[in-house]
């Protein structure tokens, strides 16, 4: 029994190194964390894309991404793309728009965006 909770305790800590050296980017990069960007606002949020999945939204296509930022998620939505050139699951990047919501989820439509190196 030991040996389960050491290894729960290592992930847990490696996990939240990980979360802190994320919010540490985000910061650096002069962005606001997630969970704290009020609705409707402009904001330059920092993280990295976990998944990225093409979805219908309504009669349109959609490419689908969620960005974490070691305080939340927030999911990127590109109306009318298939696939957009660097985009993908575990890329590094600062997105601009305007937080909204998609039921219970935060969202912003057609973000801007950086590529981090």
């Amino acid at each position: 029994m030991a040996g389960v909770v050491s290894r729960w305790l290592d992930r847990f800590s490696v996990e939240s190194q990980e979360d802190t050296e994320l919010r540490g980017r985000a910061t650096a990069a002069g962005c606001a964390a997630i969970k704290d960007v009020p609705e409707r606002e402009r904001v330059d949020v920092h993280g990295v894309l976990q998944d990225v999945t093409l979805r219908p939204v309504g009669d349109v296509t959609a490419l689908e991404a969620s960005l974490y930022d070691g305080t939340g998620t927030v999911t990127l939505i590109w109306l009318g793309r298939r696939r957009i050139e660097g985009i993908s699951a575990g890329r590094s990047l600062i997105a601009t728009g305007r937080i909204g919501h998609r039921g219970t989820e935060r969202v912003i439509y057609n973000p801007a965006y950086r590529l981090d190196a």
